[in-house]
């Protein structure tokens, strides 16, 4: 008998690769370069990039949506080459794009899903996942007659409906309001609580500072980031400056290469620089050498939009 060797990781990619392939006109590009992540078991993690960063080629990869030119990818010891059904089974993936079928119902939809997955009918949690995603009483309802926020939440059941280990999220909560963002992210915590991996891509920075015990930010096809989210920040040794000024009319404004500017309403502006690698008092003499007349002045500590700028920007 065969012993499988156990893993602390519920996601692992290495050395991937995924180039498309040019034609007479455009160039091959290279999506991700060599890849190496490891996303521990039972964790909240976050994946973010820019737009171009080779998030969305990473998660079609793993979706098997998207054919990769090399590497190896496993979720636990299911490695995707080897036993790609057993693979698909393990995941589930939340698109950004809703598309379903007009006339299925929700219960429908979900059903279907299960059986592809070839869920036993006895083994269906269907209802309950319509009663968390607050979908109970538009179980019988044609998709059609659905509003966004509804077919986004059912987009989350369709990807969990066969309890994979490893869910990943891409983009969930965009475009939804606030009550519906924070009912989704409770249901989230409650998956992760129970032990199921879960996998964020965001916009929305504040989230996933939140929500996730480890970050990895990709740029260019590159990880350049992958720490606790409260190492990240510490990491980079930020600082943010709060500036209240007095000029009617604002130029634009250039500082030292090291420091990224925000500009607010109501004469306000945050400006983030890396302690290590600039003072405070550059950045102010360059603000008054341009003509600036500063009214009041606050410093704080930089929150994950801060760290993800500077990183990307300097990468």
């Amino acid at each position: 008998m065969i012993k499988t060797e156990l893993t602390e990781f519920g996601l692992e990619v290495q050395n991937l690769r995924k180039v498309y392939r040019g034609n007479h006109e455009n160039e091959p590009v290279v999506a991700l370069k060599r890849l190496d992540l490891k996303v521990k078991k039972g964790s909240f993690f976050g994946l973010l990039g820019p737009n171009g960063a080779g998030k969305s080629t990473l998660i079609n990869i793993l979706a098997g949506l998207v054919i990769k030119t090399s590497g190896i990818v496993k979720i636990g010891n299911i490695d995707q080459d080897t036993n790609e059904r057993e693979f698909k089974r393990s995941i589930g993936v939340v698109p950004q794009e809703t598309n379903f079928d007009p006339f299925l119902t929700p219960y429908e939809s979900l059903d279907i899903q299960a059986g592809l997955y070839g869920v036993r009918k006895s083994d269906r949690n269907i209802n309950q996942i319509l009663k968390r995603l607050g979908l109970e009483g538009k179980s019988s309802a044609y998709m059609r007659s659905l509003s966004g926020g509804m077919r986004r939440r059912l987009l989350i059941g369709k990807a969990l409906v066969h309890g994979p280990e490893v869910v990943i999220l891409d983009e969930p909560t965009a475009g939804v309001d606030i009550e519906l963002r924070e009912m989704l992210w409770n249901y989230m915590k409650d998956l992760n609580a129970k032990g199921t991996t879960i996998i964020l891509t965001t916009h929305y920075l504040e989230e996933a500072e939140a929500l996730c015990e480890k970050i990895a930010i990709l740029n260019k096809g590159e990880l350049i980031a992958c720490n606790d989210t409260s190492d990240l920040l510490e990491r980079v040794n930020l600082k943010v400056i709060n500036i209240k000024y007095n000029n009617l009319y604002l130029n634009k404004i250039n500082l030292p290469e090291k420091a990224n500017l925000k500009e607010h309403k109501d004469r306000k502006l945050s400006i983030s620089y890396n302690r290590n690698e600039i003072k405070i008092d550059q950045i102010l003499d360059c603000l008054r050498s341009q003509g600036l007349e500063i009214m009041d002045l606050s410093t704080e500590e930089a929150d994950l939009a801060d760290v993800f700028r500077l990183l990307t920007k300097n990468s």
